[in-house]
């Protein structure tokens, strides 16, 4: 018998799935969730459901709504991310619904994906400490080489402060990193 979370992870799979951007020859999106799954199951094992597919579900889609439609600069960058936080909540609770989780699950996981509640919320902070750990072991290597040196430690800093006080612990115990980037987490 499959389970409401098999259910609903495999639903969050076959939509990602979807994504025509192609990374280490599977679809982005797709990579993306077990990325996340991965850097959730050594994060916080115990994790409820909630956070589990919230992890998965984090950019459910994302391909959707490309960056490009929105303005250049910060304020066109939130507006985009806004926008997708509310999408990727919507989309997720959906699928938490048609696989049998009750309203409080749902508008909890949708509030984790919109992300009310950093530094507030347990369940907020750990989805965003995931986030973080997945940019950081995944994505920061190639993001850097796009940016100029006080770009990406203005970068770093700004994801280090996203952190719980333990995740950045956590990080700096886990990441070989340059001075510079180990004082941000410090």
């Amino acid at each position: 018998m499959t389970t409401q979370l098999e259910t609903a992870f495999a639903a969050i799979d076959a939509a990602n799935a979807q994504d025509p951007n192609l990374e280490d020859g599977q679809p982005a999106a797709l990579l993306y969730g077990q990325r996340m799954s991965a850097e959730q199951a050594a994060l916080c094992p115990h994790a409820s459901d909630r956070l589990k597919i919230a992890a998965r579900g984090q950019h459910i889609e994302r391909w959707t709504l490309p960056r490009d439609t929105y303005p250049q600069g910060r304020a066109g960058y939130l507006e985009w991310r806004r926008e997708q936080g509310r999408r990727h909540a919507a989309r997720v609770g959906a699928i938490m619904a048609e696989a049998g989780y009750g309203a409080e699950d749902v508008a909890q996981v949708e509030k984790m994906l919109r992300k009310e509640g950093i530094k507030r919320d347990t369940e907020v902070q750990a989805l965003e400490d995931i986030i973080c750990f997945t940019f950081i072991r995944h994505y920061l290597g190639g993001f850097a080489q796009t940016q100029e040196t006080e770009q990406l430690l203005e970068i770093v800093r700004k994801t280090a402060r996203k952190m719980s006080p333990e995740a950045r612990e956590k990080a700096l115990a886990t990441f070989e990193m340059p001075e510079a980037f180990a004082a941000a987490f410090a």
